[in-house]
């Protein structure tokens, strides 16, 4: 009896000894951890919250602003039009790995990166309020991106790089001019105006004869599409349909991409007259495959539309992301309204 007391009390005091030291041990290093959080340095930056991002990297700060990151991470924004979605980056703020297009093959891939049509680089330009630079999933750079351009002007007036209603941008196909329709201090929507078609076929280009082709045949897998070739700074052809199917999308879409009538490629709609001022499209886009929407494809189709005497030149174009307007004016730009939505925003780990 006597032995089992004597255990007991030698028990309970072994217990409360280890509860002294583990509430020792906890508060010291606790302290520590928020001494080194307290010491780490806040980025200088135009956007403030950045200090909030403690990430195990070092961060550099530059007088213009931007930011390296050695060895830790590089903030990225997801973002869609109609459903076209890409990853951004602030390259007014960060800085790049060296290979981008790899970087491009990474953050698209939906399985084990970010997820996305493709990655596009906001940079500071000399002509314009910002330039747009993209890369396709497959890592290959475009000229453009319709939908991608309306989100870049969002971006750049909701994140404070240039506050204005009316935004000039520089991409691969020229300086584009955009309206934003603002609400509640955040773009809603879109319109672009997407310049001029390019018609003359070597410009396009394409081996296809005519200035434009419109309705040639098109041989592809023992099977002749009529199809009409247009550029909006990006080559496109586009077959209208009596029914869209996933053959015609998912089959001929590749082969049409890189048929040898194409030698930069080509991005490839299939689509279906509603009406006179309606049509539902599918796209199958160069280096990303099909799209939830495609913007430069959707002027592509209004434009092609007319040519075939198929459409008036304002129509409302359905894609399986959303809806976009087009009209190919009298004095012959064509103009695209559509959303820019921005997702989320998250830190990618560099090499």
């Amino acid at each position: 009896m006597l032995n089992s007391k004597r255990r007991q009390v030698f028990a309970l005091a072994w217990g409360v000894g280890f509860v002294s030291f583990v509430s020792s041990w906890f508060t010291t290093n606790v302290r520590s951890a928020r001494t080194v959080i307290a010491k780490r340095p806040r980025p200088t930056g135009r956007r403030p919250d950045r200090a909030a991002n403690f990430s195990t990297a070092t961060n550099v700060c530059y007088p213009d602003g931007r930011r390296q990151t050695v060895g830790g991470t590089m903030r990225f924004t997801k973002m869609h039009g109609a459903g076209n979605d890409y990853v951004y980056v602030n390259c007014f703020e960060e800085r790049l790995p060296g290979d981008v297009a790899q970087l491009a093959r990474d953050v698209s891939d939906r399985h084990r990166g970010i997820g996305g049509d493709g990655l596009i680089l906001i940079r500071p330009s000399e002509r314009a309020d910002a330039r747009m630079q993209m890369f396709n999933a497959d890592g290959s750079e475009a000229e453009m991106c319709g939908n991608g351009v309306r989100c870049v002007a969002r971006y750049v007036y909701d994140h404070g790089i240039a506050r204005k209603p009316e935004l000039t941008i520089e991409t691969g196909a020229g300086l584009l001019t955009l309206q934003l329709d603002v609400d509640g201090g955040k773009v809603s929507q879109v319109t672009v105006n997407m310049g001029q078609p390019i018609l003359a076929h070597d410009q396009i280009p394409t081996t296809l004869e005519g200035d434009p082709p419109v309705g040639v045949p098109l041989d592809v897998a023992g099977r002749t599409l009529e199809v009409t070739c247009v550029s909006m700074g990006n080559p496109h052809c586009v077959t209208f349909v009596d029914e869209i199917t996933d053959e015609q999308v998912l089959g001929l879409g590749p082969l049409v991409e890189r048929h040898p009538a194409f030698p930069r490629r080509v991005n490839a709609e299939f689509v279906r007259v509603d009406a006179r001022d309606e049509v539902t499209m599918r796209v199958w886009e160069r280096g990303s495959g099909e799209t939830q929407a495609c913007g430069t494809g959707a002027c592509a189709v209004a434009v092609a539309g007319v040519l075939n005497d198929l459409t008036q030149r304002r129509i409302l174009a359905h894609l399986p992301g959303g809806d976009l307007t087009l009209e190919w004016s009298e004095a012959g730009d064509v103009f695209m309204t559509g959303p820019a939505v921005e997702v989320f925003t998250g830190d990618w780990p560099l090499p």
